[in-house]
């Protein structure tokens, strides 16, 4: 019963479908672990960033509690590869299919996200007046903080009224990383980076 109620928590994988697929590659900025339901043509529903695959591992399973976690596939690879092309050089248009799992107040936050242009910023007060709840900013800075989707859906882009940068739930430095690789690419539009992985 315990299992049962931990599956039906907002974020959580039904128990029918419980289980997950997952890949690490090396990356820029440390491990990033792309994830999602062991089903094809399920989106993905975890990118996190991490220096150590052990940790990686253990956060997947804690945020997806009861979860059985098995080896990504071909098709899980190749996502993972777009996905650490958009780390190197994230004001790039790379599309990859979502699974987005969270409360409708979250899924709401993490779509204004998404509209923030590469290479542009918006502060928590700034997102919480664009989704028509303007009282709701330490809301707001809650649904970024637990947003499972790093770079895409880029809680990054959100900075304090100041513009100066909170917390980052995959580290402030990769944080001031990211923003800085936005604003190049915005400065030079045919700058892709210097970090980007050699294609297969």
């Amino acid at each position: 019963m315990k299992l049962e109620a931990e599956l039906r928590k907002p974020g959580a994988i039904p128990t029918e479908v419980a289980r997950m697929e997952f890949v690490i590659k090396p990356s820029s900025l440390g491990l990033i672990l792309v994830a999602r339901r062991a089903s094809s043509g399920c989106g993905l529903c975890a990118v996190f960033l991490d220096e150590d695959q052990d940790a990686l591992r253990h956060h997947l399973q804690d945020s997806f509690p009861g979860v059985s976690l098995i080896d990504g596939d071909a098709e899980l690879d190749a996502l993972a590869t777009r996905v650490v092309e958009l780390v190197e050089s994230p004001a790039r248009d790379v599309d990859v299919p979502l699974d987005m799992r969270g409360t409708e107040f979250q899924k709401t936050v993490w779509q204004a996200l998404r509209e923030i242009p590469a290479g542009s910023t918006a502060s928590y007060t700034d997102i919480a007046r664009r989704i028509g709840r303007p009282t709701a900013v330490r809301a707001v800075g809650h649904a970024c903080a637990t947003n499972a989707l790093a770079v895409i859906i880029p809680c990054h882009r959100a900075v304090r009224s100041d513009g100066s940068l909170a917390g980052y739930r995959w580290g402030i430095e990769r944080k001031r990383i990211l923003l800085e690789r936005e604003a190049a690419s915005r400065a030079h539009p045919s700058f892709h980076g210097n970090h980007n992985q050699e294609q297969s």
